[in-house]
C-alpha cells in the first residue's frame, strides 16, 4: 500500500512539473556588463536545485569527516561496556555455580573496567551502582573462600560507592549482606549491629526480620526473638504451624531462664495470650513456679485456660500434652493439699464423669480421690486407669499409688505385686 501511494505521489508530481515547465515562457536576464545573459526560468530552477543538493550532499560529507573521532570514541566505548556487562554477568554466573575463585577475579575485572572508564571522557551515568554490585559479587566470592580480608575490602568499597548518591536500596543490600556473612561466622553481636544500622523501615522487612530472629536466638537474647518472631508471623512470613512451634520454643526458654518466682512471673507476663495457653508452655511455665517454690493458687491460674481447652475440644491436646497437664496439677495438689476443697475438685469430677474412657482423666480422678482419703474409689480408678494407659511414667505411678494403699490397708501381697508392676512399668 506504501508503495502504491509512493507512486501515486511521483506520478502527480511528474504531471506537474511537465504542466509547469511545458507552458512555462518566464526567462531570467543576467546582466554582466557588457555581456547579458537571457536563461530560461526552468533550467535556473533546475540549476538552484542541483546546486542545493550538492551543497547539501558536500556539508554531510564534511560532518561525517569530522565526526569520524568521536564515532571511534563512542564506539570504543561502547565495546568496553560491552565487555564490561560480559564480565559481570560472567561473575554472578560463576558465583551461584560454585566457582568463587573466578566470581571474584571476575568481579575485580568489572570494577576495574569501570574505573577506566571513568577516568574516559563520556562518563558513564550508572558507574557507581555498577562499581557497588561489582564489590558486593567480589565479597560473596571472597566470603564463600573464607577471604576475611578481602570480603571486609570490598564491602567497604561497595558500602562507600552505595553512599554516594544512590539510591538507599543499594547500601540496605549491602548491609544486609553483611549481617547474613556475620551469621554465617555465628558473630551474632555483629549481625544484629548490621540490621539495626538498616533503620526502622527497611529493619522490618521479612528478610531483616528472619535474619534478627536467627541473630537474636544465636545471641541467646530470647524476649528479642520472641518479639521478632511475633512480628513474622503478624506479616504472614511463616506458616501457622512453623510460627507457633517457634514460639512455643521461644516461650520455653524464656521459661526456663527463669531462677526465681519473680523471674517467671515477670516472663510470664511478658507472654501474650495465645502463648499462655499453649499446653506445653503451661504445664512447664507450673512445674517451674512450683519447683522454684512458688505460690500453687497461680500455678493452678496458669493450667486452668489449658484444661478448659482440653474439656472444650476433645482430642486438642496430644496424648504427652495431657500427661504434662495432669502432672503440673498433681504437683500443685500436692503442695497445696487444700486446693481439692474449692471448685478443683467439681471440676476433676466433672472432667471424668463426662469423659469416661480417658485414662488420663481417671489417674487423675483417682489421685484426688486418694488424697481426699476415699480409699475404695481411689483404687477403683485407678485400676481403670491402667487399662488404657499409655504413658510409662502414669502406669509406674498409678501402680505406686496402689502400692501404698495396699500397705495402709496391710494387704502385703497386693503391695509387694503393685510395687513389682511400677518397676516393670
Amino acid at each position: 500500500m506504501r508503495v502504491s501511494l509512493w507512486l501515486l505521489a511521483l506520478f502527480a508530481a511528474a504531471v506537474a512539473a511537465a504542466l509547469f515547465a511545458g507552458s512555462n515562457p518566464g526567462s531570467v536576464t543576467i546582466f554582466w556588463p557588457p555581456y547579458r545573459i537571457d536563461l530560461s526560468l526552468n533550467l535556473v530552477l533546475v540549476v538552484l536545485l542541483l546546486g542545493f543538493l550538492v551543497l547539501h550532499l558536500a556539508l554531510r560529507a564534511l560532518s561525517a569527516l569530522f565526526s569520524i573521532p568521536r564515532d571511534a570514541r563512542l564506539w570504543r566505548q561502547r565495546q568496553r561496556e560491552r565487555n564490561m556487562q560480559a564480565s559481570l554477568l560472567d561473575a554472578y554466573a560463576q558465583l551461584i555455580a560454585g566457582r568463587f575463585v573466578r566470581s571474584k577475579k571476575a568481579a575485580e575485572v568489572v570494577v576495574d573496567q569501570v574505573d577506566h572508564l571513568a577516568n574516559a571522557e563520556d562518563k558513564l551515568a550508572y558507574a557507581g551502582p555498577l562499581r557497588t554490585i561489582a564489590h558486593l559479587l567480589a565479597a560473596e566470592a571472597a566470603h564463600s573462600l573464607q577471604d576475611r580480608a578481602g570480603r571486609e575490602r570490598h564491602y567497604r568499597a561497595a558500602l562507600d560507592h552505595a553512599g554516594r548518591g544512590l539510591a538507599p536500596e543499594a547500601g540496605e543490600g549491602v548491609r544486609l549482606r553483611a549481617a547474613r556473612w556475620a551469621l554465617d561466622d555465628h558473630d551474632a553481636p555483629l549481625a544484629l549491629q548490621m540490621l539495626d544500622d538498616l533503620g526502622q523501615g527497611p529493619g522490618r522487612r521479612t528478610l531483616a526480620l528472619r535474619m534478627r530472629l536467627k541473630a537474636a536466638r544465636m545471641a541467646g537474647r530470647t524476649i528479642m526473638a520472641l518479639e521478632t518472631a511475633r512480628l513474622l508471623a503478624k506479616h504472614h512470613a511463616l506458616s501457622q504451624t512453623a510460627a507457633r512451634g517457634v514460639l512455643r520454643g521461644l516461650a520455653i526458654e524464656l521459661i526456663q531462664a527463669a531462677h526465681d518466682p519473680a523471674q517467671l512471673t515477670q516472663a510470664w507476663s511478658r507472654l501474650e495470650p495465645a502463648e499462655r495457653t499453649m499446653p506445653d508452655v503451661a504445664s512447664l511455665a507450673a512445674v517451674r513456679l512450683l519447683t522454684l517454690g512458688g505460690d500453687p493458687a497461680t500455678s493452678r491460674l496458669w493450667l486452668l485456660p489449658v484444661w478448659e481447652q482440653m474439656l472444650a475440644q476433645p482430642g486438642g491436646l496430644g496424648q504427652q500434652q495431657s500427661v504434662e497437664l495432669v502432672r503440673a496439677l498433681e504437683l500443685g495438689f500436692a503442695k497445696d493439699p487444700h486446693a481439692l476443697e474449692g471448685e478443683w475438685l467439681t471440676r476433676i469430677e466433672s472432667a471424668q464423669l463426662s469423659h469416661p474412657g480417658d485414662a488420663v482423666l481417671q489417674y487423675l480422678a483417682g489421685v484426688t480421690c486418694m488424697r481426699l482419703q476415699l480409699w475404695g474409689k481411689a483404687r477403683q480408678l485407678l485400676q481403670q486407669s491402667l487399662v488404657r494407659m499409655h504413658d510409662a511414667g502414669l502406669r509406674r505411678d498409678a501402680w505406686r499409688q496402689l502400692a501404698e494403699m495396699a500397705s495402709q490397708r496391710g494387704d502385703a501381697e497386693a503391695a509387694t505385686a503393685a510395687w513389682r508392676s511400677a518397676a516393670q512399668a
